[in-house]
């Protein structure tokens, strides 16, 4: 099963639903895009935006952001620890 967001930081990509983003090599631009990516997330009611663009904005800030790259480390760990509980054992 492909994932449907995958970061890349040594090629400065964001992989989403299959489609590659190249992100801004600024950290200023990276920071503003992120966060306008959260905070247009919040406003997912509306007909152009949508509730996707929170965790997006999310992966983008995770880049510059310490205690965000914390939690996206953490939350993949969980994942994996998960994914590995769930299946049946090999012979």
């Amino acid at each position: 099963m492909e994932r449907p967001f995958s970061y890349h930081p040594a090629r400065g990509e964001i992989i989403a639903f299959g489609r590659r983003f190249a992100l801004p090599r600024a950290r200023s631009a990276r920071l503003a895009t992120g966060t306008a990516l959260v905070v247009g997330g919040c406003l997912g009611f509306l007909p152009v935006l949508g509730f996707w663009m929170i965790p997006l904005g999310l992966l983008v800030l995770s880049q510059d952001v310490p205690r965000i790259r914390r939690m996206r480390r953490n939350f993949v760990l969980r994942m994996k620890g998960r994914r590995k509980r769930g299946r049946a054992p090999t012979r």
